[in-house]
């Protein structure tokens, strides 16, 4: 059940604009929004024949217990993209007031913010998934030696605080501030009622999966993307 949760408070802290079920399918429409936000998604029982009236789709998402279709598509000449992990804790392991970073919360994000996010292509599809995403959420900039030194964005659904969209600036790595972030954005999601503090990252992300470890974060759940080869 915790799954169910974590997968619903991903949508809802960052949705698509909007989306149509097809049998036991959910075809999403993001808006440019990325992958996450694009896929077509299972959500009932799988059938070879529900596949077949669905159409041709360029992408699925997929969770690791939905094999059947994992075969299918690979059958189908779909190819395995961007293996993510599900991370989370409880908030109260991770939160902690942002010091020796400050961290404003700014809601709706600044000029400045949306300037760090497109260096890290997080451009305005990304910025209107914010948008439109459930409430409380709120976005962050941290600074450090008086510079704008990251940003991050948050939101809670039923209890589950999600991170989304954290950029630190190139100049500012490994220097503890994506650390402090996270602290302080979970000091945040507990002071608005969240009891978990959860996260999706890539399999491939290493240096982020290490600093999620060290805070506490356990993974907990999977997902993929096939994706239909030329």
């Amino acid at each position: 059940m915790m799954s169910d949760a974590l997968f619903a408070a991903l949508e809802a802290s960052w949705p698509p604009l909007t989306s149509e079920t097809i049998g036991p399918f959910r075809v999403r429409n993001g808006a440019g929004g990325g992958k996450r936000v694009s896929a077509t998604v299972l959500e009932g029982a799988f059938s070879e024949a529900a596949l077949d009236a669905l159409g041709e789709q360029p992408l699925f998402q997929l969770r690791t217990r939905q094999t059947a279709l994992d075969a299918a598509l690979e059958k189908r000449g779909y190819r395995v993209v961007d293996p993510t992990l599900i991370l989370s804790a409880p908030v109260e392991t991770v939160a902690e007031t942002p010091r020796p970073v400050s961290l404003p919360t700014i809601w709706p994000p600044l000029a400045i913010q949306r300037h760090i996010w497109a260096e890290g292509h997080i451009g305005p599809e990304r910025i209107a998934v914010m948008e439109r995403a459930c409430d409380p959420k709120m976005s962050f900039i941290a600074r450090f030696q008086d510079r704008a030194a990251g940003v991050g964005f948050l939101a809670i659904h039923q209890g589950i605080a999600m991170l989304h969209a954290l950029h630190i600036d190139p100049d500012f790595r490994r220097k503890g501030v994506a650390h402090y972030m996270v602290r302080g954005m979970a000091d945040w999601a507990q002071r608005h009622g969240a009891t978990t503090f959860a996260l999706a990252v890539t399999q491939a992300n290493a240096g982020a999966r290490a600093l999620y470890t060290r805070l506490g974060m356990l993974e907990v759940d999977a997902y993929h993307y096939r994706e239909k080869q030329p």
